[in-house]
């Protein structure tokens, strides 16, 4: 059996929010996995039901840049948030993605790609870790496009314009106007930052996470004792609400608190008198799914003072 250290449940802690006791219990059940930790918890109500993204634990900057019916969007780390706000280097990151805003849709293609007349992205990059003294990581890149209409951007808490911590595009096919459409595009972009939808449409849901729900609600409805029968109703509804708070097109809109995202899309159509698809959309959330280690820092100064006696 895994050992169940107390950062292993203090990591569990702070996912679920389950208490202390509950997230032992769990992990020792689960032989430590964290994941079916989580799902066990949620089978017995101890724990919130949602995944919950993975903890900011890198620093640097999102950018964002579009061109019309083109955008990308690129994520650069750093060792701390001070180097996000060195002009130099948020100079490289604006460049950088300008860069990737040409057809470079791969880090590897980027990283091969020329900044300038000296260097390629990757060996800018090196030079300024050099210059600054800090690791430097291109950590990944996408871009969208559409034949007709817009890409839309938004970044929330913006750094320096078209950089920060989150970033997010949105891609509009229509032929209505372009300034409207943007309108549209970025007000999106602002719900897509705030609700973190995981797919844009039910049938791109991903089968495994939907499935890892079911089992989740059916022992949740099982545990009502209720006859099998009611328990598959209460279940199909449970996925239902799953759709809605997950699914771009099913959500509500943060802005309005009322109307789905689809029905929003549809108003603006009958508006501006053209048909608008909602054709795709990418979130970046700085450090997403990044562990940094954890430091005591009472314990490195104590430890650097004994060492200097």
């Amino acid at each position: 059996m895994a050992e169940i250290s107390a950062a292993l449940v203090r990591e569990l802690r702070e996912k679920s929010g389950a208490g202390m006791m509950d997230c032992k219990k769990a992990l020792t059940e689960t032989n430590g996995n964290v994941e079916e930790a989580i799902d066990w918890l949620r089978k017995k109500g101890l724990a919130a039901a949602a995944k919950k993204a993975g903890r900011v634990a890198a620093e640097g900057l999102v950018g964002v840049a579009t061109n019309g019916t083109k955008g990308a969007i690129v994520e650069i780390n750093a060792e701390t948030d001070f180097v996000a706000r060195n002009e130099q280097f948020q100079a490289m990151v604006r460049n950088i993605t300008e860069i990737a805003l040409k057809g470079t849709d791969s880090v590897d293609a980027l990283k091969t790609a020329q900044y300038d007349n000296a260097n390629t992205v990757e060996g800018e990059i090196t030079r300024l870790i050099a210059t600054i003294g800090e690791n430097m990581n291109l950590r990944r890149t996408q871009s969208l496009s559409v034949s007709q209409g817009v890409i839309s951007s938004y970044i929330h808490n913006a750094t320096a314009p078209g950089l920060g911590k989150i970033g997010v595009l949105v891609a509009l096919e229509s032929a209505a106007p372009a300034d409207k459409l943007n309108e549209l595009g970025k007000k999106i972009a602002m719900h897509i930052a705030a609700a973190n939808p995981l797919a844009l449409t039910v049938e791109e849901v991903d089968p495994t996470a939907l499935e890892r729900e079911r089992t989740v609600l059916i022992e949740q409805a099982r545990a009502t004792g209720r006859p099998e029968e009611i328990i598959q109703k209460m279940v199909e509804g449970r996925v239902r609400k799953f759709y809605e708070e997950v699914v771009l097109l099913e959500q509500t809109f943060v802005l309005d608190g009322q109307s789905r995202v689809s029905d929003v899309v549809d108003q603006a159509s009958k508006e501006l008198g053209s048909p608008i698809k909602l054709a795709g959309y990418v979130k970046y959330t700085l450090g997403e799914g990044i562990e940094k280690e954890e430091s005591d820092f009472a314990a490195e100064v104590a430890a650097q003072a004994s060492g200097t006696r």
